[in-house]
C-alpha cells in the first residue's frame, strides 16, 4: 500500500472512530469485493450488436454530443480536421499518448493539423481521447486515468473528442465494469479516478438554465471507429 493512500484510510478510519476492519467484518468486506454482484440491467441494455451501437449514438446524440462512424481508425486523424473545420476552429489539436491514437499517421493522413500530445493544460482548446468503452444505455463514454490516457484531456479542452472501438461498445453499465474489472485485475490495480462523460459538461444550477460548459467541454464529439462486436 502506498503512502498516500494508508494516509487516506488513516484520515477516514480517524473520522468514523475506529480502527481498520478485523474478523467478520473484514472477510464480510473481502467477499462483497471479489464478487461484485451485478445490478439491475434495463431491457434497452439487452441488445444486439448493432442494435447497442445505433442505441449508443441516438443516446449520445441526445445528449447534445455528436457522433461520426468510421471504417477504421487510419480515418481518425482526417476525420479529427473535418470536425475541427465543421466548426471554424483551429486546426490544432492534443492528443493523449495512446497507441492507438500516437501510432496513427498524422501528418499523411491530415496535414494541415498542428498535434502534440500529453495531458491538457489550461490553454488546451482540443483534446483527443481513446475512451475504453461506450455504454450504449446511456450514451456514455468510460475513461479511466492512467499515463496513456490522461484525465486532465476530460476537463480542460473546450472541445473533446473520443475514439472509441465500435465493439468496445457494451450495453449497460454492469457489461462497462465487468469489461474494466477484467482489464485491470485485482483492487490494488484500479486507477486513481474512472470518469463517465455523457455529453457535453452542463449544468442548469442557474435560473435552471442550461449551460454547456460549466465543468468541462461545451463541445464532445465521439468517433466510432470498425463495426459492432459479436
Amino acid at each position: 500500500m502506498t503512502e498516500g493512500r494508508e494516509q487516506v484510510l488513516t484520515a477516514i478510519r480517524r473520522a468514523l472512530k475506529r480502527g481498520p476492519l478485523e474478523g467478520e467484518d473484514r472477510a464480510a468486506l473481502e467477499r462483497r469485493t471479489a464478487e461484485h454482484p451485478r445490478g439491475p440491467v434495463p431491457s434497452r441494455a439487452q441488445l444486439g450488436p448493432q442494435e447497442t451501437l445505433d442505441l449508443f449514438v441516438q443516446m449520445a446524440e441526445e445528449a447534445a454530443a455528436t457522433t461520426r462512424r468510421l471504417q477504421e481508425w487510419g480515418e481518425v486523424p482526417q476525420a479529427v480536421l473535418a470536425y475541427l473545420k465543421s466548426r471554424n476552429e483551429p486546426a490544432a489539436v492534443r492528443i493523449a499518448p495512446h497507441p492507438d491514437l500516437t501510432g496513427l499517421d498524422w501528418q499523411d493522413g491530415a496535414p494541415m493539423l498542428s498535434v502534440d500530445q500529453g495531458r491538457g493544460e489550461p490553454d488546451t482548446n482540443v483534446g483527443v481521447s481513446r475512451a475504453f468503452a461506450g455504454v450504449a444505455e446511456t450514451g456514455t463514454l468510460l475513461l479511466y486515468s492512467r499515463g496513456e490516457s490522461p484525465t486532465t484531456l476530460n476537463f480542460l479542452p473546450a472541445t473533446h473528442i473520443v475514439a472509441v472501438d465500435a465493439k468496445e461498445v457494451v450495453g449497460g453499465f454492469e457489461d462497462a465494469w465487468d469489461r474494466l474489472r477484467a482489464a485491470i485485475g485485482g483492487v490494488e490495480n484500479w486507477p486513481r479516478t474512472v470518469n463517465l462523460i455523457t455529453g457535453p459538461s452542463r449544468t442548469a444550477d442557474i435560473e435552471q438554465t442550461l449551460q454547456l460548459g460549466a465543468h468541462g467541454p461545451m463541445n464532445l464529439h465521439v468517433l466510432l471507429i470498425g463495426d459492432a462486436g459479436g
